[in-house]
């Protein structure tokens, strides 16, 4: 990511510090991250995460010791998820693709509350009477502000609105979702919209996922089907994200959406695409939106050009030092 956007060239120069935070300090110091790391990254324009985990730290550990707390201490309510098909990479839908009808998605994913916002208990551990709960929250605020950027951002773009919950059988969280929903939808009547329960979009982002353009969901459904969308566009090596506030006020977080990819760690061969296209929307967030549209052209070049390197979850053999070669090479010859 680093040297893609310094080759992204122009504008002013970048200051750079790297912490070592995630698993492996885990696994050193027994937490993913120093107390106060939030405070630290706040004196930040952005973060550019790499992947974290590691089979010896439960999933859960890794999340809530570092990204989860970044998300809801800087109020980063909004994710941003693109899923489209590229040049020169198959899809496996019949009649999308390269040269076939394309897919362009852009998926909002509420990122601060509802199914993930921690909130739980555990009742009698390790008896018979064992028993979980967990919490999903809500809140009219947190609902609002995510259904309002995405109403608004579709009217700006021109663009149609999905929005997805599940209302027929949530009849709390859903129901309320569905009502602030219908509430705007009257605010922004000149924005063409449709609904669907989540189960049934599921089933259409296969079928037809060239219908959708703008897609809004809450926390867990939108993490599922966006999951869903990397995989009818090319997979998750592709699959780039943008957790931001609006607002301002904190440094946005720009990740890949993939995981540390444990069974092919430390052999140099993971797709290196999906940091990259996170850095570039790292730079159209913060207002270098030249050197962001720079890094798109330079791997859709590459991605269209059949001699470029491929890493092997695209059907190639290169390494992951030579995709990134490719791309700054690109980036470069400008």
């Amino acid at each position: 990511m680093l040297r893609t956007l310094e080759a992204a060239g122009g504008g002013p120069r970048l200051d750079f510090a790297e912490f070592p935070w995630g698993t492996g300090y885990y696994l050193e110091k027994g937490r993913m991250a120093p107390d106060g790391f939030t405070d630290t990254l706040r004196a930040f324009d952005a973060v550019l995460l790499g992947a974290v985990g590691d089979p010896r730290v439960p999933d859960h550990i890794t999340l809530w010791g570092l990204l989860l707390p970044m998300r809801q201490v800087f109020d980063l309510y909004v994710n941003l998820r693109p899923a489209r098909t590229l040049p020169g990479v198959p899809c496996p839908l019949r009649g999308y693709g390269p040269g076939e009808r394309p897919i362009d998605i852009t998926f909002i994913r509420e990122n601060t509350e509802g199914e993930y916002s921690g909130q739980g208990a555990r009742f009698y551990a390790g008896t018979p009477r064992e028993l979980v709960l967990q919490h999903s929250a809500f809140s009219r605020v947190g609902v609002e502000r995510v259904l309002r950027y995405s109403f608004e951002l579709a009217r700006k773009t021109g663009r149609k609105l999905t929005g997805v919950s599940k209302g027929n059988a949530l009849n709390f969280s859903a129901v309320f979702w569905d009502q602030i929903w219908s509430e705007l939808r009257r605010e922004y009547a000149d924005v063409e919209v449709d609904t669907y329960l989540v189960d049934a979009m599921a089933m259409h982002l296969v079928r037809d996922p060239g219908r959708f353009q703008i897609v809004v969901a809450s926390n867990l459904f939108a993490d599922i089907l966006t999951d869903l969308g990397a995989g009818i566009t090319g997979g998750l090596g592709l699959a780039a994200s943008a957790e931001i506030n609006p607002e301002g006020g904190a440094p946005g977080v720009f990740e890949p959406v993939h995981g540390s990819a444990p069974d092919i760690a430390g052999k140099g061969i993971a797709n290196p695409l999906a940091a990259i296209l996170s850095a570039g929307m790292l730079c159209e967030h913060n207002g270098l939106g030249e050197w962001g549209a720079a890094i798109d052209r330079a791997i859709t070049a590459v991605l269209a050009d059949p001699q470029a390197p491929r890493t092997p979850d695209l059907g190639g053999r290169a390494s992951t030092a030579e995709v990134t070669d490719a791309v700054v090479a690109r980036l470069r010859a400008g």
